[in-house]
C-alpha cells in the first residue's frame, strides 16, 4: 500500500516514470536529490527506506551552509526506480516539467541500531551520512510541529569537513549535463555570499585551433579548480563541488588576503616543479608532504568591487584581473596567447604539460555550465572514471581498480587499472573504500575479471587515469591511475562524453611490419598478468616504446630467453635455442655449450622486429650477456647484485647501495645502479671489455668483500640461503661467461609488470619505491633520462688504479 498514492496520481500512459513497484533492498541504502522544473522549481530528495524511496520536496533546495534550515515538504512515496529518473514529464501529467539528477549516492543512519532509519522516520528526527558527490558529510532531517497539507521538514547541514560558511544556491550548482540547458534560467548576478560552481570547456579531439583573433589560448594545469571568493572580512577557496580547501592550503589564503578589492576569482592551485611543470600527485599530498611551488594561477574573474562581472567580456574580464593579482605571492595570473594554438599546443606538447584551453576572448562566464565557447586540447589522453571496485591481490594491498563510465543512465565496465600507486598509496586508498564497501556489482552487466576475487564499492569516488587508447569494444588500454579527482561528479561521467572509439590503434592482425619486417605476433589480447588484466599486447606496446633505450644493451649479445607464454602465474621457462629454428631475418651466434655439450644457436637481438618477435614469444624479460660475441671472453661490465631476504626491508637494500656508492667515489670510479625489476638492486661498473670474466669477478668480490666486512649484519657472501641468516647477498657470481642479467629497460614476470630501471644516485634514498617503475611510467621517464646508464658500454675503468687508490 506504500505507493498507492504515486500510482493514484500517475497515468503511466502517457507518463515515462515507472511504475510502483516495491522492491527489495540490497547493499547499501541509497539517495537521490533531483532538480524538478514544474509549476514551481524545487528539488526532490529521496531517501531508500524500506523498499521505496521516502520523498521531501524541497524548495530551495540542499544546502551546505550549516546556518540554513531550508524547508523540506514529504510528499508521497516513490518506487526505488526513481533513483535513475531524469527526462521530461509531459505536459497535463502530475509534476509536468524537466527532472534532472542534482545528486545521488548513498547514506547511513548516524547510529548502530538495525533499521535505525525508519525508527528515525518515526520520531520525526533523521539523523545522516551522506556520501554524495554535493551532498557529504552530516545532515539532520528533523520534523516541525507545523503539520499544514503534508508534514513539513527542515534539512540541516551540520558542521564537518564538507560545510561552507558562504551562500550555498544549488541552481549554481547543477550538473553540467543539466546545465547547459538552463543557461537563459541561470541568473546572471553573483555576489561575495554565493558558493559560485565554475564554468567548464569541452574537449576538443580534432585539434582543429583556430586562427581568429577572437580566440585566447592559455596553459592547462594539472591541478585542483578552485574558486575563492574574497572580502575585507573572510577569504575563502573551495573546489567545484563545494569543497573547502582554506584549511588545507593556509599559505594560499595568507596571499589571497592581500588582494586590494572584494572579489571572486577562478583559477588552478597547482604545485609546479623546478620547470615550472604542475605535479597533480605532489599536489593531492601537500597537506602531508609539502612539495613544489604551492601556487594559485587565476585566469577570469566573476565580481570585483561591488559588482557581478561575469555578463563582462573574457578579455575584459581578464584585463581587471591581471591589475587585481600584481605582485601579490603564491597567486600568478595565466597569461594567454591570441591566436597561434596550434604552434601553442606542440610547444606546450614538448614541454611536457597536460594541455592547453582555447577560450572566445568576448565570452561571457556561465556558472557550471560545459561550453563550446571554452575549449581544452590535451597532449595525451587521460580521463575521469568512477572507481566501481577493486580486485584482491596477495603481494598488495590490493591488485587493480575496476572503472566504469555511465552510458544511457546505466554503469558500463571500461576496464581495470593496475598500476601508477605505490603501496603508501594502496593502503590510504583502502582506507577509503571500506567506507563504501557494498555486496552486490553496480553493473547490470557480469564482468570477466579473469578469476579475480572482486570488491564492489557505491560508485562514488572518482580516479583520473592516463591511458594509450580506447580498444574496439570500449576498454581503456594500458590505464595508469593519476589520482583522485574530489571535484568531479560520478554522475556527469558518460562514455559518450569521454572520446571512446570504436577503432583500436593497433588491429589484432598476425603480423607488424616493423622497418620492413613482417614480425609474426599472436593472442595479443592474452593477459599475460592476469591479475592486473595486462595482456601480451601491452607488453609489445611497451617494448615498442622503449626499443631505442634497451637496444644498444642488446645488440651483438646472446640471449637466453626466459619465456612465460602462459603468463606469470604459470611456470615458465628458459630456452637457448629453438629446435624449429629462428625466421631467416633474425641474426644467431654459434657457441658450444658445456653444460649441454654441444653447440647452440643463440639469438642475437640486433633490432626492433627481433625483440617485438620474443616479447610475442612470451619472454617478458630480456637476458643478454655481460660479454659481446666480438669479445666472449672479456665482459663490458662488472654486475653486484644486491639480493635481499624475506627479512630484509627495500630501505636496507638501499642503504648497502649507498655504501657502495660511497666506496665506488672513494677509489675514484664510476658505478651505475638500476632495479632489479624485482626485490633488489644492481650496480654495474663498466669494464670496456678490457678484462677477463676472471679479474672482473676477482675485482667485484674484493668490493664486495669491502662492503660486508662494513656492514657484517645486514649484508653476507654466502650463497646458500639458509647460511644468510636474513642478511643482503652480495652476489659477485652473476661475472662469469655465460652469466646473464635481466637488461636495463627490461620487464620482470613480476606483480605489476614492473621493470629494471636505471637511477640517478641521487634517487638511490629511503623515498626509493622500487614498484613505481613498471611498463606504463617508465616509457615516460626514458624521455625524461634517455642517457642514463649510456657510459656503461663506455671505455671502463682501470682496476689497477681502483688498486692503487683501494691501497691508499
Amino acid at each position: 500500500m506504500a505507493l498507492e498514492e504515486y500510482n493514484k496520481k500517475r497515468d503511466f500512459k502517457n507518463t515515462n516514470e515507472p511504475l510502483g513497484e516495491l522492491a527489495l533492498q540490497t547493499g547499501e541504502l541509497r539517495f537521490v536529490v533531483q532538480r524538478h522544473d514544474a509549476s514551481h522549481l524545487h528539488f526532490d530528495l529521496r531517501l531508500e527506506m524500506d523498499g521505496v524511496l521516502k520523498s521531501w520536496a524541497v524548495p530551495k533546495g540542499p544546502s551546505l551552509n550549516p546556518g540554513d534550515k531550508r524547508l523540506a515538504v514529504q510528499t508521497e512515496d516513490h518506487p526505488l526506480k526513481y533513483l535513475d529518473f531524469h527526462g521530461t514529464i509531459p505536459k497535463g501529467n502530475y509534476g509536468a516539467g524537466e527532472m534532472t539528477i542534482w545528486d545521488s549516492g548513498t547514506y547511513v543512519p548516524m547510529s548502530d541500531k538495525k533499521n535505525a532509519e525508519l525508527s528515525m522516520l518515526k520520531d520525526g528526527d533523521l539523523k545522516l551520512t551522506f556520501f554524495g558527490t554535493k551532498l557529504r558529510g552530516n545532515f539532520a532531517l528533523v520534523r516541525t510541529k507545523f503539520e499544514g497539507k503534508q508534514p513539513n521538514w527542515l534539512l540541516i547541514k551540520k558542521k564537518d569537513e564538507f560545510a561552507t560558511d558562504l551562500e550555498y544556491d544549488a541552481n549554481l550548482h547543477l550538473n553540467e549535463n543539466a546545465v547547459e540547458d538552463q543557461k537563459s534560467k541561470l541568473s546572471k548576478n553573483i555576489s561575495l555570499k554565493h558558493q559560485v560552481s565554475p564554468m567548464l570547456a569541452t574537449s576538443s579531439k580534432d585539434l582543429k585551433f583556430s586562427t581568429s583573433k577572437n580566440w585566447l589560448y592559455e596553459i592547462k594545469w594539472d591541478g585542483y579548480r578552485m574558486i575563492c571568493n574574497h572580502s575585507s572580512r573572510s577569504t575563502s577557496l573551495y573546489s567545484r563541488n563545494g569543497v573547502d580547501y582554506s584549511a588545507t592550503f593556509p599559505d594560499l589564503i595568507t596571499s589571497l588576503k592581500q588582494l586590494p578589492k572584494d572579489a571572486i576569482l577562478d583559477g588552478e592551485v597547482v604545485s609546479l616543479d623546478k620547470e615550472g611543470i604542475s605535479k597533480f600527485q605532489w599536489l593531492q599530498h601537500y597537506g602531508e608532504e609539502p612539495k613544489g611551488d604551492l601556487m594559485y594561477i587565476v585566469f577570469d574573474l566573476l565580481y570585483l568591487d561591488g559588482h557581478s562581472i561575469i555578463h563582462l567580456k573574457l578579455e575584459e574580464r581578464k584585463e581587471l584581473l591581471e591589475a587585481l593579482v600584481e605582485d601579490i605571492s603564491h597567486v600568478r595570473y595565466s597569461e594567454h596567447l591570441v591566436g597561434g594554438g596550434k604552434a601553442f599546443f606542440e610547444e606546450a606538447k614538448a614541454k611536457g604539460l597536460e594541455g592547453i584551453i582555447g577560450k572566445k576572448a568576448d565570452s561571457i562566464y556561465y556558472p557550471g555550465a560545459r561550453s563550446e565557447d571554452w575549449v581544452k586540447f590535451k597532449t595525451q589522453e587521460s580521463l575521469e572514471t568512477i572507481i566501481c571496485g577493486f580486485t584482491q591481490s596477495e603481494n598488495r594491498p590490493f591488485g587493480s581498480l575496476i572503472l566504469g563510465l555511465h552510458r544511457n543512465n546505466e554503469l558500463q565496465y571500461i576496464g581495470n587499472c593496475g598500476t601508477g600507486f605505490s603501496i603508501a598509496l594502496q593502503k590510504k586508498l583502502v582506507s577509503q573504500f571500506k567506507k563504501i564497501k557494498q555486496p552486490k556489482s553496480p553493473f547490470l552487466e557480469k564482468i570477466n575479471l579473469n578469476g579475480r576475487e572482486p570488491k564492489w564499492l557505491n560508485p562514488i569516488l572518482v580516479a583520473e587515469v592516463i591511458f594509450a587508447e580506447w580498444t574496439e569494444n570500449n576498454r581503456l588500454r594500458q590505464p595508469v591511475f593519476k589520482g583522485l579527482r574530489k571535484d568531479k561528479f560520478p554522475q556527469e561521467l558518460t562514455i559518450e562524453s569521454s572520446g571512446a572509439s570504436t577503432k583500436s590503434r593497433a588491429s589484432l592482425k598476425d603480423s607488424l611490419k616493423i622497418d620492413g619486417i613482417d614480425v609474426h605476433i599472436t593472442n595479443l589480447e592474452k593477459p599475460l598478468w592476469p591479475k592486473e588484466g595486462i595482456t601480451k599486447y601491452d607488453l609489445i606496446d611497451y617494448y615498442l616504446a622503449v626499443s631505442k633505450y634497451i637496444l644498444p644493451f642488446l645488440k651483438d649479445r646472446p640471449q637466453n630467453l626466459h619465456r612465460h607464454p602462459n603468463g606469470i602465474d604459470k611456470d615458465g621457462f628458459y630456452q637457448k635455442d629453438t629446435p624449429e629454428g629462428y625466421p631467416d631475418w633474425i641474426n644467431t651466434t654459434n657457441i658450444y655449450s658445456e653444460s649441454s655439450e654441444k653447440d647452440i644457436d643463440y639469438m642475437l637481438c640486433q633490432n626492433e622486429a627481433t625483440l617485438i618477435y620474443m616479447a610475442n614469444l612470451g619472454c617478458i624479460e630480456i637476458n643478454p650477456w655481460n660479454a659481446r660475441v666480438s669479445s666472449l671472453d672479456k665482459p663490458d661490465y662488472i654486475v653486484i647484485d644486491l639480493d635481499p631476504s624475506e627479512k630484509n626491508d627495500f630501505k636496507q637494500v638501499v642503504e648497502v647501495a649507498q655504501a657502495f656508492h660511497q666506496l665506488l667515489d672513494t677509489i675514484q670510479i664510476e658505478g651505475y645502479c638500476k632495479t632489479s625489476g624485482s626485490s633488489g638492486l644492481h650496480i654495474y661498473i663498466p669494464l670496456g671489455a678490457k678484462y677477463t670474466f676472471e679479474e672482473g669477478r676477482d675485482f667485484c668480490k674484493l668490493l664486495c668483500t669491502i662492503i660486508q666486512e662494513q656492514l657484517p649484519k645486514l649484508t653476507t657472501m654466502e650463497r646458500s640461503l639458509k647460511a644468510r641468516k636474513g642478511r643482503i647477498y652480495l652476489d659477485y657470481l652473476q661475472n662469469r661467461s655465460g652469466q646473464t642479467l635481466a637488461s636495463i629497460y627490461c620487464v620482470r614476470p613480476k606483480p605489476g609488470a614492473t621493470v629494471s630501471t636505471p637511477l640517478l644516485w641521487k634517487e638511490v634514498n629511503n623515498k626509493l619505491d622500487k614498484n613505481e617503475f613498471t611498463i606504463f611510467t617508465v616509457r615516460d621517464r626514458v624521455k625524461k633520462y634517455p642517457d642514463l646508464f649510456k657510459e656503461v658500454l663506455g671505455k671502463g675503468i682501470s682496476i689497477e688504479k681502483a688498486l692503487e687508490k683501494l691501497d691508499e
